[in-house]
């Protein structure tokens, strides 16, 4: 019994924190409207950026995160890696360049932008050496 029970406790607890970073910025909007929730952007270089992978070990990857996300956030990474084994296809690299361009044009990584549902910006961060719960609440201090 242990021997199925154990397994399925740890699949059952994956799911429960995972997180659903959406692949399409416009998607990812509509659903911040339509469940209520404000919409994190994040412009990051995954296999380049010291900071950016710090941020994502330190707070993407933080339980405290996955469950605050669940519930108040839609979830975008604009990533710009550098690597080929790690190349976007090239629909969605143009679809975070053009974000890019609109969003992030002095080119800082990472970047993190929380919108409101009316894609006004409510709040930009970089990265910050605290913890899970002073991140968020430092981005959710909405700034006018």
């Amino acid at each position: 019994m242990k021997r199925v029970f154990f397994p399925l406790l740890l699949v059952t607890s994956f799911f429960c924190f995972s997180q659903q970073w959406e692949t399409d910025f416009e998607r990812a909007y509509e659903r911040s409207i339509t469940e209520n929730k404000l919409l994190l952007l994040v412009f990051s270089g995954s296999d380049w950026c010291a900071p950016c992978i710090k941020l994502d070990k330190q707070l993407w990857q933080s339980s405290y995160f996955k469950s605050y996300a669940e519930e108040n956030l839609v979830l975008y990474r604009a990533d710009f890696p550098s690597k080929k084994k790690n190349k976007l296809p090239l629909e969605l690299a143009n679809a975070n360049k053009a974000l890019a361009e609109k969003y992030n044009p002095q080119g800082f990584f990472p970047l993190v932008i929380l919108f409101d549902n009316q894609l006004q910006i409510r709040n930009k961060k970089g990265y910050l050496n605290v913890s899970p719960e002073s991140y968020i609440e430092q981005l959710t201090t909405f700034t006018p």
